[in-house]
């Protein structure tokens, strides 16, 4: 595992350009890239490990993140890799871990012991790495990493920061932010007269709803599978 991984790395300087330079734990969408840009981005918030946190790790489109090729090419740039996608990947094999409509329970995953001890896992290995939480998506309003991971680290006190395909990274506070204002949760609350009324519990049960809601929305959902479709498939 890349949390205490066997290759002896150099850890590459944190450029002092970066407004969250200090984060040890960071977020990050492969999106489109090419790996050039992909690990430039990398280099540039100073990340030193990669945790892939998606299920299937593995891309037809872009198969230079697939977990075999992305793990030989990473290590080449001197960044350890660990996959964590069956503690903290966003489709769970446990049917019991999905809504009855089959998109997936965040909050029920949340409490397994295999996500714990992969949330344990990322915290232990940021106090030698900056970590960076891979998965596929650029924007972590859409994704798992964002909706599921993200939060639960916040209540470990270890703020991730989310790093976006610009180069820019987004602050937890200013995710959540987002996410009150594209869900509409709060909508005449928070920006309303009796705002300043409002208790530190208020606010949480606002936030609370909010990721409920963008969940709903984002998280993997099985599909029936026609009679026709393979195994295979």
């Amino acid at each position: 595992m890349a949390c205490t991984s066997a290759n002896e790395i150099e850890l590459p300087v944190v450029l002092e350009s970066h407004p969250l330079k200090k984060s040890r734990l960071i977020t990050v969408g492969h999106s489109n890239h090419d790996f050039g840009r992909f690990v430039q981005l990398l280099h540039e918030a100073g990340i030193t490990a990669v945790a892939d946190v998606r299920t299937h790790p593995s891309s037809q489109r872009y198969p230079h993140f697939n977990r075999s090729e992305l793990q030989y090419r990473l290590q080449e740039e001197e960044i350890a890799y660990a996959f964590l996608g069956q503690q903290l990947g966003g489709r769970p094999a446990n049917p019991q871990l999905y809504h009855g409509d089959g998109s997936v329970n965040y909050e029920r995953v949340r409490q397994t012991k295999e996500f714990k001890q992969g949330i344990e896992r990322v915290c232990s290995a940021s106090e030698d790495y900056t970590v960076a939480l891979l998965c596929s998506e650029e924007d972590p309003i859409e994704c798992h990493r964002g909706l599921m991971i993200s939060p639960a680290l916040a209540e470990r006190q270890m703020q991730p920061a989310h790093l976006r395909g610009d180069g820019s990274l987004e602050s937890m506070a200013e995710f959540e932010e987002r996410l009150l204002a594209v869900t509409k949760v709060g909508k005449g609350i928070l920006d309303g007269m009796f705002a300043t009324t409002l208790s530190d519990s208020d606010c949480q049960g606002l936030l609370r709803e909010a990721y409920r809601l963008q969940a709903g929305r984002k998280a993997f959902r099985l599909r029936a599978v026609a009679p026709e479709e393979t195994a295979e498939e």
